[in-house]
């Protein structure tokens, strides 16, 4: 597993997966987009909608240029507008982070990798096929599995529980933290930090 950042020569693209749209905001499959929203209040500035298929942020983020993005298209089509950014930025996949929830992590936990399977995430599932590799930065937002016999595919398209929202803005807070990490000090020491919990 590399160590370091991202290529110091070029911009990191930092992509946090959801679906659009307002009757999707407060849902378990929307916190890329919530956790991209809090690197935008960090980076201070505002979202711009780019013919790439995403709103996108340029600036800094842990002392290195980042493009912060989200995808306008649903997520099962998430992979378009990321390819899009990348190809428009030149950006190679080693240079990409997807922000993305897991069902298979307890909620509120982290997990940082380098390629992998999708473990059925429709969106990181798009992404790949559009990309033609694995090999891009992931980090991992627990969500939990859904409840009883509730299809996974429900459960991630409601809001989080009243118990979860009490400490979702810390969750959230602290996956920012994580995806900065990332950027600015690479893959493993970025998991020395948030892996020990």
């Amino acid at each position: 597993m590399p160590a370091e950042p991202p290529a110091a020569d070029g911009p990191t693209l930092v992509v946090g997966l959801g679906n659009p749209g307002p009757r999707y905001v407060g849902n378990r499959h929307n916190i890329g987009f919530l956790v991209a929203d809090e690197l935008a209040d960090r980076m201070g500035g505002k979202f711009k909608s780019h013919k790439g298929g995403a709103d996108l942020l340029e600036g800094r983020l842990g002392g290195r240029r980042v493009l912060l993005a989200k995808p306008r298209t649903y997520m099962n089509l998430s992979g378009g507008p990321v390819v899009g950014i990348a190809k428009f930025f030149k950006i190679p996949p080693a240079n990409l982070i997807v922000v993305h929830d897991e069902l298979d992590l307890p909620f509120g936990s982290l997990k940082l990798k380098l390629g992998g399977g999708e473990n059925g995430h429709n969106g990181l599932r798009s992404v790949t096929k559009s990309l033609g590799t694995r090999e891009y930065l992931r980090v991992r937002f627990g969500i939990g599995r859904p409840p009883g016999r509730m299809d996974p595919a429900d459960f991630v398209l409601r809001d989080f529980s009243a118990m979860e929202r009490k400490d979702l803005a810390l969750e959230i807070d602290r996956c920012a933290d994580a995806t900065e990490a990332l950027v600015a000090k690479g893959l493993e020491a970025a998991q020395n930090l948030f892996h020990a919990r």
